[in-house]
């Protein structure tokens, strides 16, 4: 482990890239959904900021190494309110006013045959392989805050309420979560490498809006 480790994200005073997005990060889309979730740089906020209306994408940073030597990914947030119709036990309630998702490497060792053939096959459509796991750090709706569950679509990608409900809409929050420790709590092994880090807010299910605003993500150490 390196201790002294430290990996800025997305700073305050960022460069930018192509497209107008803070260098490094680059739009996230998903297959069969076609409304995506606007994101842009706000000056007077110093974050990015996401308007969703019955959409999903996000913005993912394809970060890759060693979740020990950069166990601690730190952020701050702020949304405008959750969704009314969120509930993060149905898939017609799976959406977020923000989240932050942190994607592992897969590897093919740690996996049966089935899942190694639907895998490649996945790859095959798309180019890369998914990741081997998730974990999504969400501001729930319903969900209490310090509460974990599955994902309702799959298990593999595990939701973490860092926050939850209305009390501090409007409001900035700075968060700090050891990546490594949830993950051997989540999925009862130790992790491999990062594969990126996604900023996401999404109302593709409820059909319904939200705002939220993302700041200086980074990961480090203890």
């Amino acid at each position: 482990m390196n201790p002294a480790a430290l990996f800025v994200l997305l700073s305050t005073a960022p460069a930018f890239g192509p497209g107008g997005f803070p260098a490094n990060w680059e739009p996230l889309f998903f297959p069969k959904i076609k409304a995506h979730t606007a994101y842009e740089w706000s000056a007077s906020s110093a974050a990015i900021h996401a308007t969703a209306v019955e959409s999903a994408s996000g913005l993912v940073f394809r970060h890759q190494g060693p979740v020990a030597d950069a166990p601690v990914l730190r952020w701050r947030w702020k949304v405008a309110g959750t969704i009314p119709k969120g509930d993060e036990r149905a898939k017609k309630g799976d959406d977020y006013a923000a989240r932050v998702y942190i994607t592992f490497k897969y590897e093919p060792s740690r996996v049966g045959l089935a899942t190694r053939l639907k895998y490649g096959a996945v790859k095959a459509l798309r180019g890369e392989y998914p990741p081997h796991h998730a974990i999504s750090y969400i501001w729930a709706n319903k969900l209490a805050a310090g509460e974990s569950a599955p994902s309702p679509y799959t298990k593999r990608v595990m939701m973490v309420a860092v926050r939850s409900g209305d009390s501090a809409a409007g409001e900035w929050r700075a968060e700090e979560r050891n990546v490594l420790e949830d993950y051997r709590r989540l999925f009862g092994e130790d992790p491999p490498p990062y594969a990126g880090i996604a900023l996401m807010t999404d109302t593709d299910d409820t059909e319904g809006s939200a705002e939220a605003w993302y700041a200086d993500v980074t990961l480090g150490g203890r």
